[in-house]
């Protein structure tokens, strides 16, 4: 098999979707891997590191869709992609799809076998392809918080951790899943006040549990957001249904009890948000303010850290590539059923429930078109 791994080109996106290592795998397994040139140097990973591996290093992303049999990235493609993929090309990436419909529609004319990360999902439910980048945005997010409460980039100029005698920030985090967890902690490590909320009991005294009394746990509903919300100085949007849009939990209504001033990181952003002032925003322009209130909304967090981020991704996706170049698609995706569950898009059909579901088209369980790929 061919894989190919075009240099990302989203606004401040500098990850890339393969290591070294990888590509060794490859290469001793009979494979061939075309990468972009300088596709890695915002990693801080260079052409010759690849080339030592055996990989093969060509001048243009026209050049990788042109060849490659399967696409690793980190994420989707862009509309100045869209004409260069191929029918029946893998893609193995980050997609998002329930809130791109343009995306949906264009990999869907192509007939695009697409493979979404965050939809990747084990038996007792984890995400394991999301979780890595999960956890580095959960931490980003108090860091990024905290930066925008101080009162030179507009915020209420408040310190999370206090000093003594005066009272620390309060930091209100909606959802209770890896995401916020990971906020959980270093929000705790700068000695601000927590409140986790989730609409999961279990999962509260699990939180409950691992923080050892050092957070407080609400009940997720709109009353506890509400109350929540207008005490918080920093708000950490963390809700997550896998492939499907996130909820509005915080609407424009709920936003004018908040302080002026107050912060508010929604790492959902890429599933739509589930702040309904949110809309998109970059590393270059990351924040907008709503009554008095700075949203801080960029859709690819852990690409401002990408040496970590790269690594930590392929980690986690770069087994499955290996199964899929192995062993094939087909088989792949016969022996393995968190891989199934992955496929969101192929022969022109929508193959994951919840993004048919959000995007009003007609549902084609993925077994069905395992007979036909």
């Amino acid at each position: 098999m061919i894989v190919g791994i075009p240099k990302e080109i989203k606004k401040d996106e500098y990850r890339l979707g393969i290591v070294p290592s990888g590509v060794r795998s490859l290469v001793l397994a009979g494979h061939k891997v075309i990468i972009e040139d300088g596709a890695g140097l915002g990693s801080g990973i260079s052409n010759s590191e690849y080339e030592f591996e055996g990989a093969e290093i060509v001048p243009s992303a026209k050049d990788i869709y042109l060849r490659a049999d399967m696409i690793m990235k980190v994420k989707e493609p862009l509309s100045s992609e869209y004409n260069m993929l191929r029918e029946g090309q893998i893609l193995y990436t980050y997609l998002h799809l329930a809130p791109a419909p343009d995306l949906t529609k264009a990999l869907l004319e192509r007939k695009i076998i697409a493979i979404a990360y965050e939809t990747v999902q084990l038996d007792d439910g984890s995400l394991p392809l999301l979780i890595p980048m999960s956890e580095i945005a959960g931490r980003m997010s108090i860091q990024e918080g905290a930066k925008y409460l101080e009162r030179e980039k507009g915020g209420r100029g408040i310190l999370l951790g206090g000093v003594p005698g005066v009272a620390p920030g309060k930091v209100t985090i909606i959802g209770g899943g890896i995401v916020g967890t990971n906020a959980a902690k270093m929000a705790i490590g700068t000695g601000a006040t927590v409140t986790i909320l989730d609409a999961s009991l279990y999962r509260l005294r699990y939180l409950d549990d691992i923080f050892g009394g050092r957070i407080r746990t609400l009940m997720s509903d709109s009353h506890n957001i509400m109350e929540s919300i207008k005490e918080a100085d920093l708000v950490i949007g963390a809700v997550l249904i896998p492939g499907a849009r996130a909820p509005f939990l915080v609407t424009k209504g709920m936003l004018s009890e908040m302080k002026e001033g107050s912060v508010i990181v929604d790492v959902s952003i890429d599933q739509g948000g589930c702040i309904e002032t949110s809309k998109p925003t970059s590393h270059s322009n990351p924040i907008f303010v709503v009554d008095g209130v700075i949203h801080y909304c960029v859709t690819n967090m852990p690409g401002a850290v990408p040496r970590t981020s790269t690594f930590a991704l392929t980690n986690a996706t770069f087994p499955y590539a290996l199964q899929i170049a192995n062993l094939g698609l087909k088989d792949t995706l016969t022996k393995n059923k968190a891989l199934l569950k992955g496929l969101n898009l192929a022969n022109g059909k929508v193959t994951h429930k919840a993004v048919a579901e959000a995007l009003g088209y007609e549902y084609s369980p993925p077994d069905n078109i395992l007979k036909v790929i």
